[in-house]
Parts: C-alpha cells; structure tokens; sequence
C-alpha cells in the first residue's frame, strides 16, 4: 500500500498525518495561534507551517523521499467538479493570489508542492469546498444577479456517502442519498448517483443557522440591518459568519456545554437545539423534493452530529422521507488519504485544474 502525507491547514492549526493506505501511521494537530496571529496574511505564514510538517516528520523518522504522494486539502478556487485533482501551477497561484478568497485551507496544495519539489511525488487536492455539481435550476436565486453558488462541505459529505455506500454493498454512484454535515457551519446536499446536485452556501449565508452562522435571514430585516449606520461591512459579515447561530442565541458553540445545558434544563438552550433540528429538516425535506422522492438514505455527520437531542429530533421529523442513519464527526484526514489512495492504486483518476 502507499504511503502518504496528508496536510489540512486550519486557521490557527495544521493538521499533519501520514498513512498507509488507508490506516494512519500517525495523526498529528499542531496548534500555533500566536503565530497565525503574528501573520495574518494567509500565505505569509507558508513558512513556519512548512517548518512545522518537516519538524513533525523528522520526530517520526518519516522522509520526504519515502512517501508516494502527498494531499493536501483543497482551498477556494473557481468553481469545479469534484474529484481528485494534480496540483498544477495554476492552481497554485490561484490559490497564492487569493484570487477567489483568502482562507487557511489555500495553503494545502502550495504546502504539498514545496514539499514534493523535485521529488518523483504525486500531488492531490481533493473535493475542495468550491466543488459545484449543481443543476441548472438550482443556480437560480430570484435575481438576475445573484446566482446561488456551491460552498460546502463535499470532502467529509463525499467520505461520508462513500462509507455508508460500501455498508451496503452498493456503488455510491448508484445511490440516491441526502448528506447534512453539522459543525461550524451547515451544509444539506442531495447526492444523486455520485453527484451532489444541490447543497445550501454554508459559508456565506444559506440554509439552517448553525454553530456559528446565521444561515438564511429575513431580507428586510437584514437590509435594515446593514442600513442602520451602526455596523460596517467587515463587522456585518464577522456577526453573520462567525458569530451567529448557537453562539449568538446561547453565548457558546460548544455542542457538549449545550447538551449538558439542555440536560440541566435549561429552556432556552432546548428551544434553540429544536429550532436547529427544526430548520435542519426542513432544509433535508426540500432536497426531498429536488431528488423527487427516490431517496435510499438520510445521513448526518459533523460535531454535532453527537448532539442526540440534535440527531434524533431531526430525525423523527425527515425519517418518513428515508432511513436515518448518524456519522458522528468528520474525518477530513482519512478521507483525503483514501482519495489519493484510490488514484495511486488506479481505482479513479486524478483530474486536472486550469485557471479562467
């Protein structure tokens, strides 16, 4: 089996693991938020994060020159299709440029490639958070202007899909499935035989609220908002991404403090994770009707997919549309591993990238 490197920069962490197929060797988070907090640009901070994967690996007696790939996880690029992907040079300078958005994760293919350098190395993104797979009449919004774009969590929805798929003895690519992953921010996707034909913007305001995020929100109330002259637009965006949801109703995001609220209690705390649960299955029983009823499975996955009062509220409510079934938590490492695995081993084929 190949042995591979896998990196998924964070914002104030860099995860670092290395597998043998697809068993770890070691799993590894470095946390450094006085550092990223001394370089606030992302790609100024390419060089202790560099440091700190070579560091690591020299600790677990790993060489570069021993590895047969290196993965790391995808940034925010134009929109694409997902897969595995090479890393190519414009990849990289897209994502060095930030030239669709500046976050940590850009830092994954760049990192991957400084390492491989002239190394005979393979190099992989994967599923990255702009994969967009969406129908055509998904893309409308209600205004000319504003067309409804994928950003989302297709990495961990995808491994999830996969893994559910292979319990089953079926090809995902077969299966008709609803994914809702439920962390920090939420996305609902409607996979149709190996497709993900809709899904809610979780990062900028789509969809259920959640951990952090607003979700979807009144326009007219927004609009007043926004017009008040009390909040900017870096201020507005900052309350709405990362600040909404769990945190803005109930002072925390943290899915244990909640439930042992909720154990407690605590009323305000119950009516919250309700209205989640609430909007969580409305936005699965919509996708209901975008997969026209043909639907083999309901999945849920994301930290907060431990939550019970979360999971099982969700679930009396969408469970007439299919069988439920919960995936606790993500698995972002294991699952860029398997999807540079199923390349190496000939299983599926690495796409290409190229700028617009």
């Amino acid at each position: 089996m190949s042995l591979i490197l896998v990196l998924n920069p964070g914002s104030t962490s860099t995860k670092i693991a290395v597998y043998q197929g697809e068993k770890p060797v070691f799993v590894r988070s470095i946390r450094h938020e006085a550092e990223s907090s001394r370089q606030p640009v992302v790609i100024d901070q390419l060089g202790f994060r560099l440091r700190l994967v070579r560091e690591v690996l020299a600790e677990e007696q790993i060489a570069l020159a021993d590895l047969d790939a290196i993965i790391g996880r995808g940034g925010l690029l134009h929109p694409m299709e997902g897969g595995t992907y090479n890393v190519s040079q414009d990849m990289i300078d897209d994502m060095a440029q930030c030239r669709y958005g500046e976050h940590a994760s850009n830092l994954g293919a760049i990192m991957a490639a400084e390492l491989a350098d002239d190394l005979p190395l393979s190099v992989f993104i994967a599923d990255p958070v702009v994969v967009d797979e969406m129908i055509p009449e998904a893309k409308y919004s209600g205004w000319p202007e504003f067309e409804r774009i994928a950003i989302s969590h297709p990495l961990n929805q995808r491994a999830v899909a996969k893994r559910f798929a292979r319990s089953q003895g079926r090809p995902y690519e077969e299966m008709n499935l609803i994914v809702a992953h439920m962390g920090g921010g939420f996305s609902v996707g409607a996979h149709r035989q190996g497709k993900i034909i809709d899904v809610n913007n979780a990062l900028d305001g789509d969809g259920p609220f959640s951990a952090e995020r607003t979700g979807s929100l009144p326009l007219r109330s927004v609009l007043d908002f926004c017009y008040s002259g009390k909040h900017n637009l870096e201020e507005t965006k900052r309350l709405f991404i990362g600040q909404g949801g769990l945190y803005a109703y109930l002072g925390t995001k943290d899915g244990v403090e909640i439930e042992n609220r909720i154990a407690a209690g605590d009323e305000k705390a119950i009516m919250v994770i309700s209205a989640m649960a609430y909007q969580t299955a409305k936005e699965i029983s919509a996708l209901g009707a975008v997969l026209c009823g043909d639907l083999d499975a309901i999945l849920l996955t994301g930290g907060l997919a431990y939550m019970k009062p979360l999971t099982e509220q969700i679930s009396g409510r969408v469970e007439f549309l299919a069988p439920v079934y919960v995936f606790p938590g993500e698995d972002e490492m294991g699952a860029l591993a398997l999807a540079a695995e199923e390349v190496l081993s000939g299983e599926s084929k690495a796409k290409e990238y190229t700028a617009i």
